[in-house]
């Protein structure tokens, strides 16, 4: 143990003295950095000895599963260590399990050659079904789905879904250039079945041509693309992934789904994948689990594969096999698909061996560090961000973690798990408490803020007021929590502004920009939530009679002019567009000079910038003193009380503000405002811009 301990010690981890330096508190857990950092070159020393490094080990795409030769030749590749024998059979053989043996080669693996027709074409078909026939060791026949099959489909009175051959004669060819990595990231969170009024699955082509142009008019970024990984059950919304290197098959083709990233690319737009690498569906004919007919194969095995909450399989990450697979399957969407990146889902579960079950993380730094912490996963993770990030210098990694792991947004090199952003998963969370449980006039202006800006030093955040948690049947989105009833009763302009309806339209415009403001280096909005969406999304299910009501999104609301949701669509593009050019997510943290409980207000600047919020119900201020550290004449750049925001047009655009040289507030000049209840303004200082 000592010999280990000393082992550690003196392994070199080039800039962990930075991240030590920076956070003096992390100095009592250096070994474990450098325990962390020595797996992980572990893994590279030994990826490049016996694969060849881990470019080509990313690439095994290539080699697994099916592939027509240049020959017409077709070579088959399977890992299944715990199958007595393999083969393969379907619409090319007449489903004879036993023509088309594999053979067995070292480590589990099993290959097979099939070669071409007499005039040379391949003798499995694009378009024709197939299944790998797996002896047992106890002797038993079973029909599985490769791990690596890129195209799966549910005949509509099926309840598996059957492997489809994938080799269109002419696949779709990428014609646009990725556009290179936004300063300032702001993601719209896609799904791509509900992307429609209509009661039904919306397919790739509505999305390419009906939502994108939305999406590019309301200023995003950046697209977070959900629940594309294959997965049986639609309502898991795609977090029960069953074939991982196939595109679902429910919205269209892969040919559809290549066309809708190049046409992203062609806005400007990136494209991000929300991938499922926690865990994995229980499915075993039209999934992972049990493909060699063992209960290991890609997971644990006993209690330690299986996610009791969720009700899924838990991969091994110390297994060759299973990083290889995990690894190429990233490399397959960013080089088949063009996909710009990723955002991780379920990293908590991951890090940690409870899987943050029954665990409140109070940021004590003993919760990220010991024996719970799960090292092979992080370890993969860190695998995953150095081949995305050395391969694809442009590549953006999200990493959806509640624990708050320090140094998971830290560079490899210092030890940390390389991620460029985590999501502020706290943000919402308040939003929703203080809705729920205060009036307006108990607001904790200090408590808002600290939720707000509490996030580790150089450690990206992306803030959201609400993501599809929100949305979900079971809570309520933003709009809901403000209007309820009300939404379906009194949206419209041609009705008289009720109190209820004029406080949410109110609320919902502020809440949504001071965390775009104060609450990250990125900002998030789930599908319809810019303009306040007023139901909840609900997959079809027995529970509801596989209704697609409230599987669906109404942009018909925000397009009509006589209802009220189109001022929150007009603010939330108002507001992205201010972002774009003043660049405020890419700026150094705000100074925030006034969170003043009384007054209800909340002042602070950045990116040359002075953001005003007034949270109180009824009471305006005339001539409210801010200060700010530019001298100079201010204008109003945004102003929530605009008429084409469904606002009460109190103040005058024109208005002039002027700098006196009379220090406020820790700043070296100030201002006089009128800021109007409920409202928030950003000025601008006319001699900077």
């Amino acid at each position: 143990m000592g010999d280990k301990m000393a082992d550690v010690e003196d392994i070199v981890v080039p800039e962990l003295h930075k991240l030590l330096e920076q956070d003096p508190y992390l100095v009592p857990y250096k070994k474990d950095f450098q325990r962390r950092y020595s797996l992980f070159q572990k893994y590279l020393t030994n990826l490049e000895g016996c694969e060849g490094g881990l470019e080509k080990f990313s690439r095994s795409y290539q080699s697994f599963g099916i592939h027509t030769q240049p020959d017409g030749g077709i070579y088959c590749k399977e890992w299944a260590p715990g199958a007595e024998a393999v083969s393969l059979t379907g619409d090319f053989n007449n489903w004879n399990p036993s023509s088309h043996p594999y053979n067995k080669s070292d480590f589990g693996k099993w290959e097979l050659h099939i070669p071409p027709n007499d005039h040379h074409s391949p003798v499995i078909q694009h378009g024709s079904k197939l299944k790998v026939a797996i002896k047992t060791k106890s002797g038993e026949l079973i029909y599985r789905i490769s791990p690596w099959a890129k195209y799966v489909v549910q005949e509509e009175k099926s309840v598996v879904y059957d492997w489809v051959h994938w080799e269109p004669a002419d696949p779709y060819i990428r014609k646009h250039e990725r556009p290179r990595r936004p300063r300032s990231v702001r993601i719209y969170e896609a799904h791509v079945g509900i992307a429609s009024p209509e009661g039904k699955i919306a397919t790739y082509k509505n999305f390419t041509y009906n939502v994108l142009p939305k999406i590019k008019d309301l200023g995003y970024n950046c697209i977070q693309m959900m629940a594309v990984m294959e997965h049986a059950y639609y309502a898991s919304f795609g977090y029960q992934i069953t074939s991982f290197f196939a595109a679902s098959s429910r919205y269209g083709t892969p040919e559809d789904l290549k066309e809708l990233v190049d046409v992203a690319h062609s806005l400007g737009i990136v494209v991000l994948l929300d991938v499922v690498h926690s865990h994995a569906s229980k499915n075993s004919e039209d999934g992972l689990n049990q493909f060699d007919g063992t209960n290991s194969c890609f997971f644990h095995d006993g209690p330690r594969g299986s996610h009791d909450l969720w009700d899924s399989r838990l991969f091994n990450y110390s297994n060759w096999e299973v990083l290889r697979f995990l690894l190429s399957n990233l490399r397959w969407w960013i080089e088949e698909y063009g996909f710009d990146g990723f955002r991780f889902d379920g990293v908590t579960s991951m890090l940690y061996h409870h899987h943050g079950i029954g665990s409140g993380f109070s940021g004590d730094y003993n919760e990220y560090f010991g024996l719970h912490v799960d090292e092979d996963s992080l370890v993969y993770l860190m695998l995953a961000n150095h081949m995305t990030h050395s391969l694809y210098p442009e590549c953006i990694t999200i990493a959806e973690d509640v624990s708050g792991m320090p140094a998971l947004c830290s560079p490899i090199a210092q030890a940390g798990g390389g991620f460029d952003y985590r999501l502020a998963m706290a943000v919402p969370d308040k939003w929703i408490q203080i809705l729920k449980e205060l009036k307006d006039e108990e607001w904790d202006m200090g408590n808002i803020v600290y939720t707000l800006t509490n996030r580790r030093y150089n450690e990206k955040c992306i803030a959201y007021a609400e993501s599809h948690d929100q949305a979900l049947v079971g809570d309520k989105t933003l709009a809901f929590w403000l209007m309820d009833a009300e939404m379906y009763t009194n949206m419209s302009v041609m009705s008289p502004l009720t109190p209820v309806i004029d406080r949410g339209i109110q609320l919902h415009k502020m809440i949504r920009l001071i965390t775009h403001a104060l609450g990250g280096e990125g900002y998030l909005n789930f599908i319809g939530n810019e303009f306040g969406h007023p139901e909840w999304l609900d997959f079809p299910r027995q529970g509801n009679n596989e209704s697609y009501h409230y599987a669906r999104r109404q942009f018909n609301l925000a397009n009509d002019p006589v209802l009220r949701y189109h001022f929150l669509y007009a603010f939330d593009r108002d507001m992205n567009r201010l972002e774009e050019k003043f660049g405020w997510l890419a700026a150094p943290p705000a100074f925030i000079s006034v969170k003043h409980e009384g007054d209800k207000i909340i002042a602070f600047e950045r990116s040359n910038l002075l953001f005003i919020f007034n949270f109180h119900p009824y009471k305006s201020y005339t001539g409210y003193r801010v200060g700010v550290n530019s001298h100079g004449k201010y204008m109003i750049a945004l102003d929530t009380d605009a008429s084409q925001y469904g606002g009460h047009q109190r103040i005058n655009h024109k208005t002039e503000f002027f700098t006196e040289n009379l220090p406020f507030n820790d700043r070296s000049h100030s201002i006089l405002v009128y800021i109007p209840c409920r409202v928030a303004l950003v000025l601008q200082n006319m001699d900077i811009y």
